[in-house]
């Protein structure tokens, strides 16, 4: 499903933000990055999306060789991605259910299944009632089901997420990794970064490690489930 084959990406003349790393993520795999801030899982993250490529190396996803796409091409790929930012990246001067529709809209769909499929997500998620507020009137862990919303309305075949669980209490964090566990099992590859040792200890799922741009370690716990 993902593979990065000795990838290195350099930011300027910065020491580089990944260097010389190679992965494989299957299918239907549920993986944390983990690390200390600065390790490279954001920009890990931006590899499989295609936010940014390689210095060296190459980075295949679904198939196919995001190294060698066109800037026409990427948003094909991302057609079939659902990404959870660290700052949610949500529209200010749209409501809840418009930052969700955007995803359906610009896949082309019919309005009336746009409708049907966004309050099903978000009645899912516990905020339906919040429809047709805005961002601005929501709080911190409303706006992150929202963001989680917007990633999951089109059933993407692999779900990233940048610190999902930043900045909730612990009820929320788990009532989130509830629904990133849900959308695994039902068939999406899931690859979480996060430095929050809590949630990554009792989710006994697979862990990459970065330091300073490499794997120190990479190790599955989903056996001890």
């Amino acid at each position: 499903m993902i593979e990065l084959h000795n990838v290195t990406v350099s930011y300027q003349k910065d020491a580089p933000a990944l260097s010389g790393v190679n992965l494989k993520i299957p299918k239907g795999d549920f993986v944390f990055l983990t690390g200390p801030s600065g390790a490279g899982k954001s920009t890990l993250l931006r590899l499989v999306y295609a936010a940014v490529k390689p210095s060296h190396g190459h980075v295949v996803v679904d198939g196919q060789n995001v190294t060698r796409m066109t800037r026409h091409q990427i948003p094909f790929l991302r057609r079939n991605i659902g990404v959870v930012f660290q700052d949610f990246k949500l529209l200010q001067t749209r409501s809840v259910f418009d930052n969700v529709a955007v995803t359906l809209e610009v896949l082309g769909w019919e309005k009336k299944d746009i409708g049907k499929k966004v309050y099903h997500v978000l009645k899912q998620l516990g905020i339906e009632h919040k429809m047709e507020a805005s961002p601005q009137r929501l709080s911190g862990g409303e706006q992150q089901r929202v963001a989680l919303a917007r990633a999951l309305v089109n059933d993407p075949k692999i779900l990233l997420a940048d610190e999902p669980t930043g900045n909730l209490d612990d009820h929320n964090k788990d009532q989130i990794l509830k629904i990133f566990k849900e959308a695994n099992i039902r068939g999406t590859t899931v690859i979480i970064a996060s430095h929050d040792k809590r949630v990554v200890h009792y989710s006994h799922n697979r862990i990459v490690h970065l330091e300073k741009g490499r794997i120190k370690e990479n190790r599955d716990d989903s056996f001890q489930a």
